[in-house]
């Protein structure tokens, strides 16, 4: 069988749920790849830390080994100015440690949780305008060439310390059971189950209790517990887990107000008094 006939590719987009442009993107793609799984999975639109969130979630965990993610969100803010021609951020190439392959834009924080995970980054010389639809349009040949083995499309090296850090103690991912998917580690942290914090996100605080399982509380109690997430450390030495606000029996994402990926985090430690949540800070944790 032939690399192509072995390759699942996995696109990661802000075109929405069900959205037609998918199946367009889709379809360009099994032109070059016919015999290969393409899934699909949509981020909010815009944005880039839940971009980055899931790139880092598929690309650095186990799976079938010659895979490649195929991401496009490019809300276009690196110039705020009138573009011309659809100009939009330049397309990037990626390798990863596990030889997963990631092509995308370089927009924003999409490449933040990679890039620590990464042997190569590059630019791919494609043209950066020419449509307002680049993922269906000027894309999927440079992905197939690139797969495929055929390097003279790279560019330049990027170096790693252009690309933005993720912002700490934040909101990665709301998943379909409202739980809020953090960017803190459990390893930073240092508490022991059943320790009381105080959360607030935005305009809305709420009373959570620290535990190792997510299950281990009764039901309608909000917790703080080490979630489903993560993935391999980039210096081999285990597994980074991530954090996540979880309402046993509902939904974490509608209790804090609905916030927005990227949102701060603010948590502290507490002890009962009469200030106006009921709680005194002890400590500042974040």
């Amino acid at each position: 069988m032939t690399f192509a006939q072995t390759l699942s590719i996995t696109v990661i987009a802000d075109y929405g749920i069900g959205d037609l442009a998918f199946s367009e993107v889709k379809q360009q793609l099994r032109k070059e790849f016919p015999l290969s799984p393409i899934d699909t999975i949509s981020t909010h639109p815009f944005d880039t830390v839940a971009t980055a969130f899931l790139i880092a979630q598929l690309g650095r965990n186990s799976g079938l080994r010659r895979r490649v993610l195929f991401h496009n969100c490019a809300p276009r803010k690196d110039n705020l100015k009138a573009r011309t021609d659809n100009q939009g951020e330049k397309l990037t190439f990626a390798r990863l440690k596990n030889n997963v392959i990631v092509i995308g834009v370089n927009s924003g924080h999409c490449l933040s949780l990679i890039k620590d995970y990464v042997t190569c980054l590059h630019e791919v010389n494609v043209s950066a305008s020419g449509s307002q639809f680049r993922s269906r349009d000027i894309f999927p040949d440079a992905l197939a060439k690139l797969v495929q083995g055929d390097f003279s499309l790279l560019g330049a090296e990027i170096p790693l310390e252009t690309i933005p850090d993720i912002p700490s103690n934040c909101i990665l991912w709301n998943d379909g059971y409202g739980n809020l998917k953090t960017s803190i580690p459990f390893e930073s942290l240092e508490l022991q189950p059943g320790t009381e914090l105080s959360f607030k996100i935005g305009s809305y605080a709420n009373k959570a209790v620290f535990v190792d399982g997510s299950f281990s509380v009764p039901d309608g109690t909000l917790a703080f517990s080490p979630g489903s997430s993560g993935w391999p450390q980039a210096d081999g030495t285990g597994r980074l887990r991530l954090m996540e606000l979880f309402l046993r029996g509902g939904s974490a994402w509608e209790k804090f107000g609905r916030p927005k990926t990227g949102q701060t985090i603010t948590y502290l430690g507490a002890r009962k008094t009469t200030d106006l949540l009921g709680w005194e800070y002890t400590y500042q944790s974040a």
